[in-house]
């Protein structure tokens, strides 16, 4: 009885967790309304705000906005905060969309439109659809995560192909070697698949290779 009990708690609480999921899908829903175009911009929460990468994060941020686009990050310190101060400076909508962690990540002081997530991939779906490219600067496990959700997505034509932008050939140059020498070579990926990504190191190439692909 105490076995079955335990079960029948266990699944009312998921069905009452339902509801939280979706309260978070409309509120994103909701507020994010009218952010298009905008660009999503990941990277690593622990970059120092004297940091060249820093300083090169909110560059492109604000040469995007001054070209009409929108600047969504992840809402927190380092280069999210980097891409909604660079946002602001140059006149586009900043946005924030913050998750609860386990260190009490709070919002940066730059992104003036605000949304918190309890669950990561209600706020992964934010992400994917209201970006018409992704940004990825050097950052860790959650910035690998973002971007290789995005190619997974494009390369299963799950989503409409988008531009997915790493920025930093010194960093990210290794991880295309890899992929090419032993996912292509071993027949894990097709030819094609190396091109749903590009690695570039100015601001204005990313700018320029952005508004090649996006209608604004």
């Amino acid at each position: 009885m105490e076995k079955q009990y335990l079960l029948d708690s266990f699944n009312l609480g998921d069905a009452w967790r339902l509801f939280k999921i979706m309260a978070e899908f409309v509120e994103g829903f909701e507020t994010l309304t009218d952010v298009y175009p905008s660009v999503s911009i990941f990277g690593s929460a622990r970059t120092d705000p004297e940091d060249k990468i820093y300083k090169k994060t909110e560059l492109i941020a604000k040469k995007l906005a001054e070209n009409g686009f929108n600047i969504i990050t992840g809402g927190g310190p380092g280069i999210m905060e980097a891409g909604n101060k660079g946002a602001i400076d140059g006149g586009g909508k900043s946005i924030g969309l913050n998750i609860h962690l386990p260190m009490e990540q709070t919002f940066n002081a730059f992104a003036d439109t605000q949304v918190e997530f309890k669950y990561f991939f209600v706020r992964k779906v934010m992400f994917v659809k209201y970006a018409q490219a992704y940004i990825g600067m050097p950052g860790g496990f959650g910035t690998l995560d973002e971007i290789f959700e995005a190619i997974t997505l494009i390369q299963t034509n799950r989503i409409k192909p988008f531009p997915v932008i790493l920025v930093g050939s010194d960093y990210w140059g290794g991880l295309h070697d890899w992929i090419k020498k032993t996912l292509l070579e071993r027949n894990l990926i097709s030819e094609e698949d190396m091109d749903l990504f590009r690695i570039v190191d100015e601001p204005d190439e990313v700018v320029k290779i952005i508004q090649q692909t996006v209608i604004t």
